[in-house]
Order: structure tokens, then C-alpha cells, then sequence
């Protein structure tokens, strides 16, 4: 009889642990978004080519810090439109908003295209380490130099 009584309440133990270890999990998942987007973002200015019309990216480097929310703040100064294309890195990444004048776009975002003079604000958490690529997708660009890399640890 005792190790039976022994038995249910080991198992009555364990029932109770397993479910605060899932309430606590849960929250962590809930609050997680919550505390990265009350975070002041570090800003980074990234220009896509320059006033002599350069194919660049400046800077053409990159580095972040996985779960550390920043600013991205692009300009395009060159006479010709440019895009900011970055699958991987966007897709191992939390968007908050992108934002351009009064518009703000939110939801999944993969390439940003500059006119020139343009400027926009792409708010976003690093969530995966590792190595991304990105480039201008216009034809001839990329071969002409504009690429850069990401490295976020």
C-alpha cells in the first residue's frame, strides 16, 4: 500500500512540474516578441551606391548580435533605383516594420527597393547566427559590385 501511495505521488509531483514547465515555456514564447519590440533599437546607416552612381553598398559589412533589435536606416543618394535583397538574413530574422514616409509595412520582408533619393527604416531582430549575403537584384548590378555580407553571432 505505501509504495503505491509513493507511486501516485510521484506521479501526481511530476503532472504538476510538467505543467508549470509548460506555462513557463509558453510565456517565454508570448513575452519573447513583446520584450524585443520594447527594446531601443541600435541604429546602422546603409547607403545604396552614392551620388557618383557607384554599384556599392555603404558599408558592404554588416554585423549584428542575434536577439539585439536594431535600425536599419537606408538612403539611396545615387541617380538609379537599387534593391536591398537579403532572403536568408530576412527570413532568419523578426521584422517589426519597415517604414518609409507615413507608410509602414509590416509582416515578412525580403527586398527593399530604393528610388533615388529615397529613405526607409527597417526595424529588425537578429534571431539566427551565422552568414547571409545580400545584394542589389537589379541585372548587372551585383556583378558590378554591389553585394555585401552579414555576419550576426
Amino acid at each position: 500500500m505505501y509504495s503505491f501511495l509513493n507511486w501516485l505521488q510521484q506521479k501526481v509531483f511530476l503532472s504538476k512540474l510538467l505543467i508549470l514547465v509548460g506555462i513557463g515555456w509558453c510565456f517565454c514564447l508570448i513575452m519573447t516578441p513583446v520584450a524585443l519590440a520594447n527594446q531601443t533599437p541600435t541604429e546602422i546607416k546603409i547607403s545604396l551606391g552614392n551620388s557618383t552612381g557607384e554599384l556599392k553598398f555603404f558599408p558592404d559589412h554588416l554585423q549584428f548580435k542575434a536577439g539585439t533589435p536594431y535600425k536599419l536606416v537606408f538612403d539611396n543618394p545615387s541617380p538609379e533605383k537599387h534593391y536591398f535583397t537579403g532572403k536568408d538574413f530576412a527570413d532568419a530574422s523578426w521584422t517589426k516594420k519597415v517604414q518609409a514616409g507615413k507608410v509602414e509595412v509590416k509582416g515578412a520582408i525580403h527586398e527593399l527597393e530604393l528610388k533615388p533619393e529615397a529613405e526607409a527604416e527597417w526595424f529588425l531582430t537578429p534571431m539566427k547566427a551565422g552568414k547571409y549575403e545580400f545584394h542589389c537584384s537589379i541585372p548587372g548590378h551585383a556583378e558590378a559590385g554591389m553585394t555585401g555580407a552579414i555576419i550576426v553571432e
